[in-house]
């Protein structure tokens, strides 16, 4: 039996206190700030995940699961696979969802030990079905041009710590009405999805970092049926309608103590509404830029409690779709008492939020996560949202290639001749652009 490093979560735990989800926020926010003015060629932006495993220590590529320790928010405990072996994606095949071959990202993806998942190479997977990502995972395209699309995509159901980072996830069509293997010793029969990009069912300690997502059958990303504690970080969001679902249905009650945190994310071109669509709970949006959408930006039913701070706005030319808000199922004598308030925002061409609610911070408390920067570095903050850089002038990418062509593989079975061949490698360190 394999021990794992980071304990799951009670279902039964607290709620976060927003003292100690921030104390910890503001010290990395106040170092990626030092760092952006004392060492610009490597920390631009002043993004506190980014500066964190970018400019820290050595190139990012020999110690990849640093980035397990740059979460922030609610979901910041999401320590994925980091303690674990690091397991190498070379065969972007799903031809056998009940009996995955090695070397495929669903043999890895099912293990119930922790792994922190890479890719030898640029590669699209068309998954025959949902994947089924058991807990204590890291999926880490960095490095690569890793496209999840065409197919089935990601499904992260009664799972902790997982941590999904720099994937093109897109166009993603509904699956089911077939045998799925869920881990090892497990294949279980999977009826209709919908389609989801990232679907997540009573998950808990996640985090989506720097992936590109559009296009999919329903959502790019839902959380729903009891989960919480979730990141949404430094993502682009495009060409799409419903963009993301955070709580089941206005009558599952369990959804009220779910917590999310939306940060640093680009909402870029052509979505329409659902950035997010929140149900019970508490949700804070901040620091993200809102390009356009053509009904709503952010909406809601069942009394949901939404933080927005720090963001940016940018209504669409259509004169009756300036509000950013909407409220659903509830007449105003209603919504009137849900806590939502804007502050700090940055309203243009337009846009406007009607707040509601008790304009207390104590009434937000539960929906604070992070400390606010001024929607003025919006830019910077945003500005290399969705997967990063040039997978040609990556070291680890180089690194893995050599390995990857032959066979698929354990990298700490692997380890001499990878530190051999890193001695010799001269291309330039870290992720560009």
């Amino acid at each position: 039996m394999v021990s794992l490093p980071h304990p799951l979560p009670s279902q039964n735990s607290s709620l976060s206190v927003p003292e100690s989800v921030a104390g910890g926020l503001l010290r990395q926010v106040e170092l990626s700030r030092r760092r952006a003015l004392s060492d610009p060629l490597q920390c631009l932006t002043g993004n506190p995940i980014d500066d964190c495993w970018r400019c820290s220590g050595p190139d990012w590529s020999s110690d990849r699961q640093r980035l397990a320790d740059c979460g922030i928010g609610f979901g910041r405990n999401a320590g994925g696979g980091k303690g674990g072996r690091t397991y190498v994606v070379t065969d972007p095949s799903d031809d056998n969802p009940a009996d995955p071959a090695p070397g495929t990202l669903r043999f890895g993806a099912i293990q119930v030990e922790p792994l922190w998942i890479v890719f030898s190479g640029d590669m699209t997977i068309r998954l025959a079905e949902d994947l089924l990502v058991n807990s204590f995972k890291t999926l880490d395209g960095r490095g690569a041009a890793v496209h999840i699309a065409g197919g089935a995509c990601i499904t992260l159901q009664h799972v902790s710590n997982v941590i999904i980072h720099n994937l093109h996830i897109h166009d993603c069509v509904p699956a089911g009405g077939a045998n799925v293997r869920s881990s090892p010793s497990s294949v279980v029969y999977r009826t209709h999805s919908d389609g989801d990009g990232i679907s997540i069912f009573s998950g808990r300690a996640i985090w989506i970092d720097h992936c590109t997502l559009s296009n999919c059958a329903d959502g790019l990303i839902d959380a729903i049926m009891g989960s919480t504690a979730i990141t949404v970080s430094n993502n682009l969001f495009s060409h799409h309608n419903k963009v993301m679902l955070l709580g089941h249905s206005d009558d599952y009650s369990p959804d009220s103590a779910m917590q999310v945190t939306i940060a640093f994310n680009r909402f870029g071109e052509k979505l329409v509404q659902r950035m997010p669509r929140c149900r019970h709970g508490y949700f804070h949006v901040v620091n993200n830029d809102f390009t356009g959408w053509e009904m709503y930006a952010i909406g809601g039913s069942a009394n949901p409690t939404i933080n927005s701070q720090g963001n940016r706005y940018i209504a669409p030319a259509d004169p009756n779709a300036k509000e950013v808000t909407k409220r659903m199922e509830a007449p105003e004598s209603e919504w009137s008492g849900w806590n939502w308030r804007t502050e700090g925002d940055v309203m243009a061409n337009g846009a406007f939020f009607v707040p509601s609610g008790e304009a207390t911070a104590a009434s937000f408390a539960l929906a604070a996560s992070l400390e606010a920067m001024s929607a003025a570095a919006i830019d910077q903050l945003t500005s290399r949202a969705g997967v990063l850089g040039d997978p040609r002038y990556a070291l680890g990418i180089t690194l893995l290639r050599l390995i990857g062509s032959t066979f698929g593989c354990f990298l700490g079975e692997c380890s001499n001749f990878l530190l051999s061949e890193k001695r010799r490698a001269s291309v330039g360190q870290g992720i560009g652009g």
